[in-house]
């Protein structure tokens, strides 16, 4: 049974979308770190503790199948302050590059 876990995280990963702009803050790439270290033996790997594993792996499915969005859609693609989606991606975008540059630990 955990071979099918581990293959049903795998396809997880590779249909999660990527987000180019966050780099190591992207969330698909965090799950794919998670993944890869919680599967270390892969197919092999024993699970401690199945049901928590699959209630896991539900949650992910359902953010990544948009379920929430559609079932609770959002009459305005913006927020109180007329910023549109895209705009705040630019924005957040910019702030997290500059917040590293700032600690030191931001690509030069």
């Amino acid at each position: 049974m955990s071979a099918t876990r581990y293959r049903r995280f795998l396809r997880l990963c590779e249909e999660w979308p990527r987000d180019e702009s966050k780099k190591a803050q992207d969330l698909g790439t965090v799950l794919r770190q998670r993944v890869a270290a919680a599967f270390r033996e892969g197919e092999n790997t024993q699970i401690s503790d199945p049901e928590k594993c699959d209630q896991m792996y539900e949650s992910l499915a359902r953010i990544n199948s948009n379920y929430y969005r559609q079932r609770f859609p959002r009459v305005r693609d913006t927020s109180f302050t007329g910023v549109t989606v895209e705009e705040c991606k630019v924005l957040l975008t910019v702030c997290n590059i500059w917040t590293r540059k700032k600690r030191g630990c931001g690509r030069r």
